[in-house]
């Protein structure tokens, strides 16, 4: 494996079936939703599944994962985990970042420990003295957009045992919020420019293209049961400029609505899927494969 970085275009096509898969805190975890009907996944959110993914070491997808591709799990550990605190973390960065210089800070401890850190950027260091250290990640995901408007189910949640006295049964009205169908389209973007001061290596790059396609596979739910990757294209670019137009690749791999594209669909047969690039637009990068299929 080379140890250069190469310049990528990704895109996630998810497909969600009867499932939530980015409830929105401001309006009671409904699937997120734009005022047009059309359905929306966060950046945060798919991170934040990518992240879980890793964080839980001792699960034998981590095992597999770290044997697979001859990684050390001391090396691949979580910074934005849940429940850590700025102190703590400003603790162990060190208690007089401004000594710090680039090419001592890239080689400490801190940078070579936590994988989100170097691949998607670390905002706590974005204050006084530190700021020129990490800015931005490498790795950006765009948000999630359905190509077709979304209908949203909501049903009342019952729990045989009651959590009220005097009550034999419990209930939790409309808590049920799921989509029926909707297949999103998720843009992502991998730019080498950052690597320097992040201290993201190429095989941080290789732990993320195994990551994506367990993202929720591996992370199910009850209000979540039903997410599918349909494709995860990455494409990589033959220049750190960008041999073509980000959002043409983007464009000429998204599926195409069949019918009318006013209303929910019902299903993936709703959808004209796209299975490669156009040989116009595959002369001019390095290569294009679904991660799906490896």
């Amino acid at each position: 494996m080379s140890d250069e970085i190469k310049r990528a275009t990704g895109l996630l096509v998810i497909e969600a079936v009867n499932s939530n898969p980015n409830g929105d805190p401001d309006r009671e975890s409904d699937p997120r939703q734009r005022p047009n009907g059309l359905g929306e996944i966060s950046p945060v959110s798919f991170k934040r599944k990518v992240r879980d993914l890793l964080e839980d070491g001792e699960s034998p997808f981590v095992t597999q994962l770290c044997k697979k591709l001859s990684i050390d799990p001391k090396n691949y550990r979580i910074l934005e985990s849940r429940g850590r605190d700025r102190p703590t973390i400003t603790k162990e960065m060190g208690n007089d970042l401004s000594k710090f210089d680039q090419k001592s800070f890239l080689g400490s401890p801190f940078v070579k420990k936590y994988w989100d850190a170097r691949i998607f950027g670390n905002t706590f260091l974005e204050s006084g003295a530190n700021k020129g250290y990490i800015k931005t990640g490498v790795v950006q995901f765009g948000v999630g957009v359905s190509i077709s408007p979304i209908d949203i189910v909501r049903h009342t949640n019952t729990n045989k045992a009651g959590v009220q006295e005097g009550k034999q049964q419990g209930m939790a009205p409309l808590a049920f919020r799921i989509v029926e169908h909707g297949v999103y389209c998720m843009p992502f973007f991998v730019n080498p420019n950052y690597a320097h001061k992040t201290g993201c290596t190429a095989q941080d790059i290789e732990v993320l293209k195994y990551l994506i396609p367990f993202a929720y596979d591996q992370n199910r739910s009850a209000i979540r049961p039903d997410v599918r990757i349909r494709h995860a294209w990455y494409i990589e670019h033959k220049n750190v400029l960008g041999s073509c137009l980000d959002y043409v690749l983007i464009e000429a791999l998204t599926p195409k609505r069949i019918g009318d594209t006013k209303t929910a669909s019902n299903s993936w047969q709703d959808y004209k899927d796209v299975s490669k690039l156009p040989d116009t637009l595959a002369v001019k990068i390095s290569s294009c494969i679904d991660l799906m299929s490896r």
